[in-house]
């Protein structure tokens, strides 16, 4: 697969015809190209758009894309932000011009995705035994010389399956890394030093994978702090320089040392600074993806950059519009937009701004208390100036909870006008 047709694939988004399958979108563009809904530039609030629709801000996310671009250069990181957030190729290609190495994945599904679209490296965060998907990922490997790909072992029962299913498919290794686990009780990942010995023998033992790194996520420590985030980060630099030592990473021309989810990027970057010189260049490879949208919720509270203002912060790019379609009391109203339409796993979405007659202000007094299927319950107190048909920007916590229930959301500047649409596959 060559890198035109990612290119090719991308501008033919444009070609798909707007219809029913497209929630918020205006009617009256049904049969319309993407293409050209987004020449009309319409206006979100005046040109047809149907409540709820979900939004992003172009100038938001050009800031957030810029600011990590900047961040990781800065610390010296190599960047492959976690596509699983938004699964958006358009997006996945603005992160690679902003300087992204490549993109962080977590399953076969999310891999081909990023293929069809001309991904040519690919970080798949997690354990890969599916005899189907391997044979898929040989093929892809065989076909593109460019392609890299790499992906987690944490097992040496996993090595053993995945070898089992690569024989003779394919003339090109699968990349490993050794996932270390951030601590008892985490998630994934081996849980001592010596199993991860035997996870890295089993892989040299197998002829069809290769060794090239390690590799952890510091946000499962558990009761994360500073010191043990910190700590844990230390012990994944030790694995690695252990390996080298070993002659482990005999087989590969570089060494890729890789963390980093979206609430101690921080971390990640004061311990690999402190990487030492090892035989091989080393990768020192970031993953955080919440980043590009960041959200009004959970990562406006986690974001490192409150640890570090002085490197910058990032902005909420996301925001869902719905309508106010009943007000039965003074103290209660319902919007037209419910578990269908926003994120809710980590918290209920906020009240943000209030838009009547083409006037927008904030929602003083409104507050979100639950959500149905297809309604946000509010709370409104005394002061909220509150009627059946306006519109109520909410804030939006978790945006990979968020971009998942939108197939395509329109992009708007700060005036209204819509000036793109971001495709999601999820």
């Amino acid at each position: 697969m060559s890198f035109d047709t990612g290119t090719d694939a991308l501008a033919r988004l444009a070609e798909e015809r707007v219809d029913h399958r497209f929630k918020g979108l205006p009617p009256d563009a049904d049969g319309l190209t993407v293409g050209e809904l987004t020449a009309q530039r319409r206006n979100l609030f005046s040109d047809g758009f149907a409540t709820p629709v979900l939004t992003l801000s172009a100038e938001r996310l050009e800031h957030n894309l810029a600011l990590m671009e900047t961040y990781t250069a800065r610390h010296g990181l190599a960047f492959a932000p976690h596509g699983k957030t938004s699964m958006a190729p358009q997006l996945f290609r603005r992160q690679t011009e902003h300087g992204a190495w490549g993109i962080t994945l977590a399953v076969p599904h999310q891999v081909r995705v990023a293929r069809a679209f001309g991904t040519r490296r690919i970080f798949l965060a997690n354990e890969l035994v599916d005899a189907p998907a391997l044979r898929w990922i040989a093929a892809e490997l065989d076909r593109d010389a460019e392609f890299r790909f790499v992906c987690y072992v944490d097992s040496v029962r996993g090595v053993e399956l995945m070898d089992a299913a690569l024989k003779g498919n394919g003339s090109r290794p699968v990349d490993v890394v050794v996932e270390l686990a951030a601590g008892e009780g985490a998630r994934t990942g081996v849980r001592g030093e010596a199993e991860c010995a035997a996870v890295a023998d089993a892989v040299a033992a197998s002829g069809t994978l290769r060794l090239v790194g390690v590799a952890g996520y510091e946000g499962e420590v558990p009761r994360a702090d500073p010191e043990r985030v910190h700590a844990y980060l230390r012990r994944l630099v030790a694995l690695a320089v252990g390996f080298d030592e070993a002659g482990r990473f005999a087989g590969t021309d570089e060494i890729i040392v890789s963390a980093g989810g979206s609430a101690w990027f921080d971390a990640v970057a004061d311990v690999f600074a402190g990487i030492p010189g090892l035989s091989l260049p080393v990768l020192k490879l970031l993953r955080s993806g919440a980043y590009v949208s960041h959200d009004d919720g959970r990562y406006r509270e986690v974001t490192p950059f409150n640890r570090v203002p002085e490197e910058g912060a990032l902005e909420p790019a996301l925001r869902l519009w719905a309508q106010i379609v009943s007000r039965p009391s003074a103290g209660q109203a319902f919007a037209n937009a419910g578990k269908r339409d926003a994120a809710y796993d980590l918290d209920l979405p906020s009240a943000q701004a209030i838009r009547r007659d083409g006037t927008e202000r904030p929602a003083t007094g409104v507050s979100v208390t639950g959500l149905s299927d297809q309604h946000a319950w509010l709370a409104t107190a005394p002061e909220a100036d509150v009627q059946v048909g306006d519109w109520v920007g909410l804030g939006l916590s978790h945006p990979c909870t968020s971009f998942d229930k939108w197939q395509l959301i329109p992009v708007v500047e700060a005036d209204g006008t819509v000036v793109d649409y971001v495709r999601t596959f999820f």
